[in-house]
């Protein structure tokens, strides 16, 4: 396996996002946090063919998107949509997928505390409020941050098979999440069960927000984390 770390250049990078002003025009400072020192092995125009693009989310993709300063980024998605087997964002990285236009016609979930900004780009797209994860074709994206390990272990399972995986997660000690519609996150963040079609989609709060599929915090774990040879086919 080959991992290419795509950035504008070369180099050495950092993924710290700057403080920025909320929607309410309040600064949000990031100051306070630990941000990952990477090498970024390729630019936007010298990667190399790719098998599976992955797309992180974070305060530095939402911020990218709501100033508009993200063409670098939705420009290479799109161009190598068609050229790769898998296509995965996590968290708020579904906002370029969306924007990339390479959602359209198909099923997305993203980060339920940023809902209302990701959900409003991109257009024809089914958003599913209330999932840790979507799988739609060749096209994988997970709710926020740890979603994203939940999703990415459904991911292997479904490319490498159970052997392979059950060993993976015994090693590591992770006991996943298996229900991809296990989403107590899309009550806590009020998010809708219903979708308007057109450009994104506007939240309504359910009146009743034991409706809203699989979201019912009062279920018991074990309805959640199944034993590995039981794991479900997630093909």
């Amino acid at each position: 396996m080959t991992l290419s770390i795509i950035a504008n250049n070369t180099g050495p990078i950092h993924t710290r996002s700057p403080s920025f002003l909320a929607a309410d025009g309040s600064v949000v400072d990031t100051s306070h946090m630990l941000d990952a020192q990477l090498i970024a092995t390729h630019t936007f125009t010298s990667a190399p063919p790719l098998d599976i693009l992955i797309l992180p989310g974070g305060f530095g993709s939402t911020l990218l998107m709501t100033e508009e300063k993200d063409g670098h980024i939705t420009d290479f998605v799109a161009s190598r949509f068609h050229h790769t087997d898998y296509v995965i964002s996590v968290c708020t990285g579904a906002g370029f997928l969306a924007r990339a236009g390479v959602l359209e016609g198909r099923r997305a979930t993203t980060n339920k505390a940023g809902w209302a900004g990701i959900t409003q780009h991109g257009r024809n797209i089914t958003w599913i409020p209330s999932a840790r994860w979507v799988q739609d074709g060749k096209v994988w994206t997970s709710s926020g941050v740890s979603a994203g390990m939940d999703m990415m272990v459904a991911f292997l399972r479904h490319v490498y098979g159970d052997p392979i995986i059950n060993d993976v997660v015994n090693v590591v000690e992770y006991a996943p999440h298996t229900d991809p519609t296990w989403d107590p996150f899309s009550v806590v963040d009020n998010v809708s069960p219903w979708l308007i079609e057109g450009k994104g989609s506007r939240m309504r709060v359910s009146a009743d927000k034991k409706r809203v599929p699989g979201a019912n915090m009062s279920r018991s774990l074990v309805d959640c984390v199944s034993p590995l040879e039981e794991y479900p086919d997630v093909s």
